[in-house]
């Protein structure tokens, strides 16, 4: 199943000289952002409920009670009084031309209607609070976020690629808020902030997007753009604006992993070409495709784990791991050597170990 398609990158580059004012207009995106826990709408809607619910009660308990009412202006109490007085009463403005005169219409208004009066007035001071208040702090509060942005991951694209990279991310110990997702669909992006993370409406192929989200100081970039021409110019645009940053790529054509490198991806995967390796593996045995899918999922019984070696293990073997794990192969200088090769057999500072380790799922 492929990854929703991003839309098509317009003609003009995204780091060609200054926009105009029809351009910068397409520049424009809508602020980060995390779910709230109640829609806007739902919140209103409670609360006005609440509230004329309580007036209704109130009401309902002075027209009960109305001969225990005075009207001093014509001597009797109509429905329309029993409302002008419920209205005047809730919101503690007394007049004096209507009044409870009797114990017991006292007595309800103290014991039932003053309680319900100071609910009400919590109700509306609440809602202020809400929505004028707390709505600007929490807008102000994210924007400081986003300008302390770093170490954070980064992935532009939440079509299937990027939600499944997304959710292994945080099933293998990446707190949601550092991860921030980009994409133009606001419906892929209300799937997104279900899972806690930071989440953009915008363009990605865009510098004031990129720059937006502190591109430069991001641990990892997660390109998944749905269409190769779209996930490429994404790809040159983060590496114009962060140079050292790793960038993993998805492309689904052959031809253009070459290209995906040359924009400046660390890394291109081809999920058609991983795919023909899955088929072309259960062919020489029904357990290979298992296995893989186990190395690359971290709810497997295996894990693959790249680290730096520690200053313990150097000298040793890489057979001779600390974490009792298997060694694969290191990186020394750019260069992969294999387990089986003599420079394996003395680790040195700097190395790149690629292991195999039991997950938290293997059983003891």
């Amino acid at each position: 199943m492929a990854d929703s398609p991003s839309p098509t990158p317009s003609p003009s580059a995204p780091n060609s000289g200054q926009p105009g004012k029809a351009a910068r207009g397409a520049f424009r995106f809508k602020p980060l952002r995390r779910s709230v826990n109640l829609p806007i709408w739902g919140d209103v809607s409670l609360r006005l409920g609440a509230a004329l619910a309580l007036i209704a009660l109130v009401i309902l308990i002075h027209w009960i009670d109305r001969d225990g009412l005075v009207d001093n202006v014509d001597g009797e109490v109509s429905f329309l009084d029993v409302v002008y007085f419920t209205m005047i009463s809730i919101t503690t403005t007394g007049f004096g031309d209507i009044a409870p005169v009797t114990d017991s219409a006292r007595f309800k208004e103290a014991v039932i209607v003053t309680p319900i009066r100071f609910m009400v007035l919590f109700i509306f001071v609440g809602t202020t609070y809400n929505f004028f208040i707390k709505r600007s702090w929490e807008k102000w509060r994210m924007a400081r976020i986003q300008e302390k942005l770093s170490d954070h991951v980064v992935v532009l694209g939440f079509g299937v690629s990027g939600s499944q990279s997304v959710e292994e991310l945080i099933e293998r110990g990446t707190p949601a808020k550092k991860i921030v997702v980009v994409d133009p669909s606001e419906e892929r992006l209300k799937e997104a902030e279900r899972l806690g993370v930071n989440v953009m409406a915008a363009d990605a192929t865009r510098d004031e997007t990129l720059k937006a989200i502190r591109i430069e100081t991001a641990h990892n970039v997660l390109v998944s753009a749905g269409r190769d021409d779209t996930s490429i110019l994404i790809v040159l645009t983060v590496r114009h604006l962060a140079p050292r940053v790793p960038i993993s790529v998805v492309v689904r054509a052959d031809d253009n992993e070459l290209l995906a490198q040359q924009a400046g991806a660390t890394n291109v995967i081809n999920p058609v070409r991983f795919t023909g390796l899955l088929l072309a593996g259960t062919a020489k045995g029904p357990h290979i495709a298992d296995y893989l899918a186990d190395l690359a999922s971290v709810t497997g019984r295996v894990h693959l784990v790249e680290r730096v070696v520690t200053e313990a293990e150097c000298g040793s073997s890489l057979a001779q791991l600390s974490t009792g794990g298997r060694g694969l192969r290191i990186y020394r200088n750019g260069r992969a050597i294999g387990f089986w090769e003599e420079e394996c057999n003395s680790l040195e500072p700097g190395d790149i170990v690629v292991e195999i380790v039991p997950s938290d799922n293997a059983p003891a």
